[in-house]
């Protein structure tokens, strides 16, 4: 950026004036005051800064050319983990003060400064770690206002150590030496500390009980490598590590964790190590190696080292580096990779602290590597994909959260509550949105408490209070309720894949309207039918549904997700009954059927007298469920033990050699309808014939592409609409959202993605706050 003016263009660039600069942004904990201080001396300016809840406040007297300076210095030069959102700088009467201080923070009653995410450990305090000369050799706590851990044990802000979990480790002389100069990258560091006067990590046996040893991280890595499982405390909460190289090790985790399919996330060390066993592109190692340290999905490659158990029956493997001093030690030489998955019961919460882990991986954990750093709030890993060089959330948490995701216009607070699946909350301050850490299911009572914690936590850091509250339209939804039993807020309800599109548009500055593909499992839809496969024309504040994929039944409503297989059947009688599958392809009766679909004649028999009577069989659009009628017809998935199960293993058996697609029809007038019953016809043919499930795989992905793309060509000629947004789960398919994107684009349409927030319900409460603003807009 070039130098900033501040004018008096005609006045001595000597001419001593005093200038109070406000800058607002991510300006605490990241080492910004001792930044200023240093370019302030650099440039021989006087006077002070300071945080307040607004961010960071500067008064500084010298020079018109070395204010300038200082000014530019501010924007070009600030640390890595600094974020200048406005920074304004007005005249003031000089003091003629003879030095630059930093002064104590000060307080007040509007607090908008922003907290920085944990971060990853620096290279500089790594080089420490790891000198054998150094006071904090292998010390696990090691950080410096350039890394450490920042939302997890913050209660209120300004940013200081007494408002954090740290507050109970007085510090040392020689840390409070660091902690009060301000050339030391130590200066404010607020988790500072070292083995005299910080906190310490301990090693406990399966029941909780101290072991005594004299290096517990070490002892930690000998029973990895033995093959045990080792419950670690991080950042966050536990993760539950395992030798990702030992299948049985790894095969126990699973077994005792109830998680029997799902991938498994590894840890190494570095990327190098990484490439022995997945493919990683340049924009892969930014973002595996940048401070969020996410979880990076990768593609593995045909034979490493890592256990077919980590990612059973799929191409990548989801793969992170170390962010904390203990993982560093833990992945230093013995270990090549370690399983690091969420420290819980399969759909329950992250364990947070050691009575929490004892009662609830007591049965999984073999041994605990604990510490005495209490943990505020729960703070699972992110989850990142990178298509077409970008970076894509499927999980937006630590290392992200509680960044904000900005807005045009401010307006009234309002709390978004989120989905009942992937569920994250969002609370707004002005023009500012702040999506939550990733909640997860709202399955269990502990789910929920997780839930209530997240937004008070929220509110608190935030500090502010809800206007108003946002929420889904499905009545049974726990966080429904929630949003309803609060007393007071006003109450906005909005549709789950207008809030897909929504959040769409909030991210791209947008107001609509816009054609928008809305494509996910399930969404309570307004005429009583479970929605899924949605064309909307939408804005922020209004949709209407242009269109939808041909509605069939889901025999026996919730148990059709867990149980593929049914929905297959609910497709194949559909096409039939539409006269589409021909005499001959199927025989008469349930035999034919029941081979097709690999389950017993008389399942078969049952459940589609169900779907002739309309017996708890609900009508769905959903496209979710179109993948998995396609999986289980291609015999590759037809029960799921996790969400989303089905789709993603007919994506990864997709042969990207077969470039031909089924027949793309679209029938109707007013709404659109995306027929499936060609489409089924022609994939039952296929499997008749014998057609690989691959092939099919790849012709039914290309059939969605062709169909979508159909579909907002109509809409486009009726409409007169050229952009179009894509939102939903179903678009963390990447072979879907690439090709559907180049067709589009091909096609003259301007194409808008989610970048901030994830596609999946995990955005949802930023586009229930896109909506609410929206609707308030329209009252005022």
């Amino acid at each position: 950026m070039a130098q900033i003016e501040i004018g008096r263009e005609e006045a001595d660039p000597c001419e001593r004036a005093r200038l109070r600069i406000s800058v607002a942004g991510i300006v605490q904990g990241v080492g910004f005051r001792p930044f200023i201080y240093r370019i302030a001396h650099r440039e021989a300016l006087t006077g002070f800064v300071l945080n307040n809840p607004q961010g960071v406040e500067i008064e500084v007297e010298g020079g018109l050319r070395r204010l300038s300076a200082f000014l530019s210095a501010i924007v070009n030069e600030k640390p890595v983990q600094a974020r200048v959102d406005t920074m304004t700088a007005n005249f003031v009467d000089t003091r003629d003060d003879t030095e630059f201080i930093i002064e104590e923070s000060s307080a007040s009653a509007e607090r908008t400064t922003l907290i920085s995410p944990d971060i990853a450990t620096c290279e500089d305090c790594l080089k420490e770690m790891k000198d054998a000369g150094d006071r904090r050799y292998r010390y696990p706590f090691t950080n410096c206002t350039n890394c450490g851990p920042r939302y997890t044990i913050i209660r209120s802000v300004p940013y200081d150590r007494r408002n954090t979990t740290m507050n109970v480790f007085p510090l040392c002389p020689e840390c409070g030496r660091e902690y009060t100069d301000p050339l030391n990258r130590r200066f404010h560091a607020e988790p500072n500390a070292c083995p005299v006067c910080g906190p310490e990590v301990v090693l406990r046996d399966s029941g909780g009980v101290l072991i005594e040893c004299d290096d517990p991280v070490s002892a930690a890595i000998g029973h990895l490598a033995d093959g045990r499982i080792v419950a670690v405390k991080g950042l966050g909460g536990f993760h539950l590590a395992a030798d990702a190289t030992n299948d049985e090790a790894v095969r126990t985790l699973r077994e005792r964790k109830r998680r029997e399919e799902k991938p498994l996330a590894i840890m190494s060390a570095s990327v190098e190590t990484v490439r022995t066993y997945a493919e990683v592109s340049q924009a892969e190692e930014q973002v595996l190696t940048g401070p969020q340290r996410p979880i990076v999905l990768l593609r593995k490659k045909p034979s490493g080292v890592v256990a077919e158990a980590v990612a059973p029956g799929n191409k990548y493997v989801g793969v992170m580096l170390p962010y904390t001093p203990v993982h560093h030690m833990l992945l230093g030489t013995v270990l090549i990779a370690l399983v690091m998955t969420s420290g819980n019961i399969s759909e329950e919460p992250i364990a947070l602290d050691l009575d929490d882990a004892v009662r609830r991986l007591g049965d999984i954990a073999d041994y605990y590597l604990d510490h005495n750093r209490e943990i505020l709030c729960r703070c699972d890993d992110s989850v990142v994909r990178v298509i077409d060089d970008e970076m894509l959330f499927s999980r937006r948490s630590r290392g992200f959260v509680p960044l904000p995701v900005d807005l045009e216009d401010g307006g009234e607070v309002i709390l978004a509550c989120g989905a009942h699946l992937k569920n994250a909350v969002a609370i707004t301050r002005s023009n500012q949105v702040f999506p939550s850490q990733h909640v997860g299911d709202l399955e269990n009572l502990e789910a929920y408490e997780f839930f209530r914690s997240t937004v008070a936590h929220l509110k608190d850091i935030v500090e502010v209070e809800p206007e108003v509250v946002a929420h889904d339209l499905h009545p049974d939804y726990l966080s429904t309720q929630y949003a309803l039993e609060l007393e007071g807020p006003g109450k906005i309800a909005v549709q789950h894949h207008h809030a897909h599109i929504a959040s769409c548009l909030g991210e791209a500055g947008i107001e609509g309207p816009v054609i928008g593909f809305s494509l996910d499992g399930t969404g309570y839809g307004p005429d009583g039918t479970v929605w899924g496969g949605e064309a909307l024309i939408a804005t922020r504040a209004d949709y209407r549904r242009a269109g939808h994929i041909e509605t069939v039944r889901m025999p026996g409503g919730e148990r059709a997700v867990r149980e593929p297989w049914r929905m297959a059947l609910s497709h194949v009688m559909n096409a039939v009954d539409r006269g589409e599958i021909e005499a001959g392809v199927l025989k008469p009766g349930d035999s034919a059927l029941a081979a097709l679909l690999g389950r017993p004649e008389e399942e078969v028999h049952l459940v589609r007298q169900a779907l002739e009577k309309g017996i708890n069989c609900p009508v769905t659009s959903s496209c979710g469920r179109l993948f998995d009628a396609v999986s289980a017809l291609c015999g590759v998935r037809r029960s799921i033990t996790f969400e989303g199960q089905a789709a993603i293993e007919l994506e990864m058996i997709l042969n990207e050699s077969d470039g031909g697609a089924y027949p793309a029809t679209i029938s109707g007038g007013g709404p659109l309808i995306i027929e499936t019953a060609p489409l089924i016809a022609g994939i039952v043919r296929d499997l008749k014939r014998g057609t690989e499930p691959g092939r099919v795989s790849a012709r039914f992905h290309n059939w969605l592409v062709h169909s979508l793309h159909n579909a907002a060509v109509r809409l486009r000629d009726r409409e007169g609409l050229e952009t179009v947004a894509l939102s939903g789960g179903c678009f963390q398919n990447a072979y879907l959202i690439k090709n559907l994107k180049l067709t589009l684009s091909e096609s003259g349409f301007n194409v808008i993605i989610n970048k901030h927030v994830p596609a999946n319900d995990g955005g949802i409460s930023f586009g229930q706050v896109v909506v609410a603003r929206a609707k308030l807009g329209q009252e005022s």
